[in-house]
């Protein structure tokens, strides 16, 4: 869910810090106040189309920050891995900041890391879907319908849908290693030869594994034999011979043993002190074969340096160590084979390519059953979501076409549109098509009634969706959008009393004059408050009596159908 808000210089907001919490949360307040400014600034932190008018004038730039929420498993996580973008598994939050500088450019950035506009939308629609009264969003949009419907579906649909994918993916494997093996005959010839010339060139090179690792140790020993055979001559001189350090312990060890033999106490103190000589006496021994073995060899530092640098060569071209290099020669060996040997493999490629092919028809024609049941079940649900909102006229449906004959798709072999007549008489028509905005408010807000878990979004903003309805409309609209909160995070932009009364929070919208500006002003309301809003938003001006006993009355009825979802 969006848990914090703050935009700073963005139109006629100065600086405003906004908390949210779960459910629905209603924004009401006289229009101009600045309401569906707040909205606009969330639509540009998750990726909107910025201007130079968002601005605040006489500053240099607006800023916008959101913190988010989200549980284990939301499909951020995947977005964010996908960018290089780490969320704390402890944390499990998301912060979104995007600044418009005066002349036009945005500086975004996703958990601190700065991130293109691309990316920043991507994120930001994965966590926040806005729902405004001329805006095509996300449920309009015929190429996520398919997406809609699968996500709809139960678990055999979706193991359907597994196995389908498996396969399919087995089949673009196989057309893809066709593709290569079919290059025209030009493109093969030279192929082979650049790839022969670099087998050559690697396996002419008797390559060692790790042989660069053990050259450039034995060449920093050489480089450093002065250094080495002198320190170790004086490490042996120091310890042993007659008067060094050695004999001195020897006989400081001989010396504390007669103390132990009078005092039990000094047993142990004798043992290691016994330990520590032999040990010592042992690394001396060790040093003098160290010293006796080295020898000084001029030749085999240039014959070292020599084949250092012809692996140096080869590394600029076929990889960062030996190791990378010997695979690559491997991997250009299995190539040229397969190249040489094309036609064969070829035939037998598109052997398995037609049982893939006849596999993906069943498994394809399986899927689409499946589908075909799951739009009835969603037809019907939505049908009923229509008929809670007064639309019981109104006809829904899944419409399913087959693509193109061999054409396959990651998504099965269907194409899927949602289609609506929203009158009696009237052909069934693309959603993309409706045009009342009162009819269509209806119909969104049944689509996400049903989408709303189903689709992951972190919070789901409607802005003035509710314009150009009343009466029992307007009750069932405010019961609706509060059946979407408890599945989602609802923002809601309103100015039906009905649906101000099913509010969980309640935010006014006000704005004021300081030193000589327009400043927006954000009020989270209490009881009372909450009762006077909704009393001035069904007389306007004045409140009486009367219209506070409304009121009262809608707060009421709210309580009661909450009680009961």
């Amino acid at each position: 869910m969006l848990a914090e808000l703050s935009i700073r210089n963005f139109a006629i907001i100065d600086s405003l810090s906004v908390s949210f919490s779960k459910g629905l949360t209603v924004l009401t307040g006289e229009t101009g106040a600045g309401k569906s400014i707040i909205i606009d600034a969330i639509g540009l932190l998750i990726g909107g189309r910025g201007s130079t008018e968002f601005v605040r004038y006489g500053t240099q730039k607006a800023e916008i920050e959101g913190l988010f929420h989200i549980h284990p498993g939301h499909r951020v996580y995947d977005k964010c891995e996908e960018f290089g973008i780490a969320i704390s598994d402890e944390d499990e939050m998301v912060v979104l900041k995007r600044d418009i500088t005066e002349n036009g450019k945005s500086i975004c950035r996703v958990n601190g890391k700065l991130v293109t506009l691309s990316v920043l939308k991507e994120i930001g629609q994965a966590l926040v879907d806005i729902h405004g009264q001329h805006e095509t969003q996300y449920l309009m949009q015929p190429d996520k319908h398919l997406f809609l419907l699968d996500s709809f579906g139960d678990k055999d649909f979706k193991q359907e849908l597994i196995s389908y994918e498996s396969t399919f993916r087995d089949y673009k494997e196989i057309n893809k290693q066709l593709s290569e093996l079919s290059r025209n005959e030009q493109e093969i010839a030279q192929r082979i030869d650049l790839l022969q010339y670099q087998y050559q060139e690697i396996s002419g090179s008797n390559l060692i594994p790790d042989e660069d690792v053990k050259l450039e140790e034995e060449k920093r020993m050489l480089s450093n034999f002065e250094r080495i055979h002198g320190s170790l001559q004086d490490a042996y001189h120091n310890l042993y011979g007659e008067g060094k350090a050695l004999e001195l312990v020897s006989s400081a060890l001989a010396d504390f043993s007669q103390v132990a033999a009078l005092d039990e106490s000094l047993i142990a103190d004798e043992e290691q002190f016994g330990n520590s000589f032999y040990v010592l006496e042992e690394l001396t021994y060790k040093i003098r074969d160290m010293f006796d073995s080295l020898e000084y060899n001029p030749e085999r530092l240039n014959s070292i340096e020599s084949r250092l640098d012809e692996l140096s060569k080869l590394k600029r071209k076929y990889g960062s160590s030996v190791k990378e290099m010997i695979d690559y020669s491997e991997k250009i060996k299995k190539e040229l084979e397969l190249i040489q040997n094309k036609d064969n493999h070829i035939e037998e490629l598109k052997k398995k390519q037609d049982k893939l092919i006849a596999k993906l028809e069943v498994s394809g024609k399986k899927l689409t059953k499946r589908r075909s049941e799951t739009a009835k079940v969603l037809r019907n649900s939505i049908q009923q979501q229509l008929k809670e909102l007064y639309m019981e006229k109104t006809k829904f449906e899944v419409v399913m076409k087959r693509i193109e004959d061999n054409q396959f798709l990651r998504t099965g072999v269907d194409s899927v549109e949602f289609y609506i007549s929203p009158n009696p008489g009237e052909p069934l028509k693309p959603l993309s098509k409706v045009a009342s905005g009162g009819e269509l408010s209806r119909i969104i807000l049944a689509l996400k009634t049903i989408f709303s878990e189903n689709q992951g979004i972190t919070a789901i903003i409607f802005d003035e969706v509710d314009t150009g309805v009343s009466g029992r409309v307007a009750q069932a609209i405010a019961e609706k959008i509060y059946k979407v909160s408890v599945g989602s995070q609802v923002l809601c932009i309103s100015h039906l009393p009905q649906v101000a009364a099913m509010s969980d929070t309640h935010l006014h919208i006000s704005k004021d004059t300081r030193h000589g500006r327009t400043v927006t002003k954000v009020l989270t309301l209490k009881t009372d408050e909450k009762v006077n809003e909704i009393g001035r938003m069904i007389s306007g001006v004045e409140i009486t009596d009367l219209t506070r006993q409304h009121a009262q009355e809608l707060l009421e009825l709210a309580a009661s159908i909450k009680k009961t979802s």
